[in-house]
């Protein structure tokens, strides 16, 4: 969609919703793009990655009403939605709309036990790709501060937010996802990137030691659809992981996969479980070398060797693709594509796997000459992605900002 248009549907739908643009308020989440661990998150590795603008903009006025009403640019035959929190909707009823974000946000802070009981209008739009960069995280955590926002409470901390945010995809809408989307989107800060560390849950804002207009992180969104991380090879992984720590647990006592940090454990694991459990052994192959890898990308990233960082990231991407089995047939047409393409330092797939997204780190000056060799060559391997994918060059930005009318242009909504 054309800027001029999603600007446009957006006046449209605050014309719908009767709401006047100087009172209203803004609120902006991010996309993310995950530099490490990929997969990372509910195997109890440290994580590390980005914000990146491509946003989700909440645009909303309270109502007095004790209702939301909610119209999202982006699924337009949905209509208005209505959502009264002393009556949420059956959840099978909203299983296929995206009402079911709104739905599980009330839902999940009634549970805790937040007050909520002012309502307001809201016109959502956002131009966050489809797979691979965390349109649901982004989404739900612009609602939970809306929410909050409007009824007049404070989270006690960001990792409240975090948390809540995952309970609302885990416990209402049934997607096993783990932390990682929603640390990245929330923390996220112009310029750096964010270190998660999940053993203390302490987050570290890692300024770049370079200068960050010499490269781009480029989303390769294929135009593949994804189904939800309850319905994708992504749960099969996580139960399968979740086997070899039980298998272990006699004799080598794990927590969780990323706790094998040692040669020597994990040339015992290899040794005992190789032969009759190969396939998970391969899913440890990916996390303890991917974990090996990560002190190296994190120093490179201090010093601002962008080279080292995508080089990582490319035998990341081969590991997920040949090791964990969670990438697809037109993401890695869109890695074989990139890598062709000088001034591409790396590229792998992006998210939850199958389908969705892959990305890659590329010289800014090589941005174009991506672009185009995505044009010329993805069509002709995947001709029935050929009116469906995108290349989006991306820059970091701050995971959440508050805005008014005054501030959104059109060209922001491109």
């Amino acid at each position: 969609m054309a800027t001029s248009s999603r600007y446009a549907d957006l006046e449209q739908a605050l014309q719908q919703l009767k709401l006047s643009p100087d009172k209203l308020k803004i609120r902006r989440t991010s996309s993310r793009f995950c530099l490490g661990i990929e997969h990372g998150d509910y195997n109890g590795t440290e994580l590390f990655g980005v914000g990146t603008d491509r946003f989700i903009w909440v645009s909303y006025a309270e109502n007095h009403t004790g209702k939301l009403r909610l119209l999202s640019t982006n699924f337009p035959d949905d209509g208005v939605l209505e959502i009264d929190p002393t009556q949420l909707p059956d959840r099978k009823a909203v299983a296929d709309s995206w009402a079911r974000f709104p739905a599980g946000v009330l839902s999940i802070l009634q549970q805790e036990g937040y007050p909520v009981r002012q309502g307001f209008d809201a016109a959502v739009v956002g131009n966050i790709p489809g797979g691979g960069m965390s349109r649901s995280a982004s989404l739900a955590i612009n609602l939970l501060l809306t929410v909050a926002e409007v009824n007049g409470f404070e989270y006690e901390s960001g990792l409240r937010v975090v948390e809540l945010a995952q309970r609302v995809e885990n416990d209402y809408i049934g997607s096993p996802c783990g932390i990682l989307d929603q640390v990245m989107i929330y923390f996220a800060k112009a310029g750096m990137g964010t270190r998660f560390n999940p053993a203390d849950k302490s987050v570290e804002h890692v300024p770049l030691g370079g200068d960050p207009d010499l490269f781009r992180l480029v989303s390769l969104d294929t135009g593949t659809v994804r189904h939800g991380l309850e319905k994708s090879t992504y749960k099969i992984r996580r139960e399968e992981c979740e086997k070899l720590v039980e298998l272990c647990q006699p004799e080598f006592g794990l927590k969780n996969l990323g706790a094998v940090k040692s040669q020597d454990v994990y040339d015992g694991i290899i040794s005992r479980f190789g032969q009759s459990h190969p396939h998970l052994c391969a899913r440890l192959r990916y996390l303890f070398g991917a974990q090996q890898r990560f002190e190296r990308m994190m120093k490179a990233w201090r010093e601002g060797d962008i080279e080292t960082v995508g080089a990582i990231f490319r035998k990341d991407g081969r590991s997920l693709r040949d090791d964990y089995q969670i990438s697809g047939p037109e993401l890695e047409s869109m890695c074989d594509i990139a890598r062709t393409v000088p001034g591409v330092l790396g590229e792998r797939m992006l998210g939850g796997g199958d389908k969705g997204a892959s990305g890659a780190i590329v010289r800014t000056d090589a941005v174009d000459a991506l672009k185009e060799a995505v044009k010329c060559g993805y069509p002709r391997s995947r001709p029935e992605m050929a009116e469906r994918y995108a290349t989006h060059a991306c820059s970091m930005v701050d995971g959440v900002s508050t805005l008014t009318w005054d501030d959104l242009k059109p060209e922001d909504l491109d």
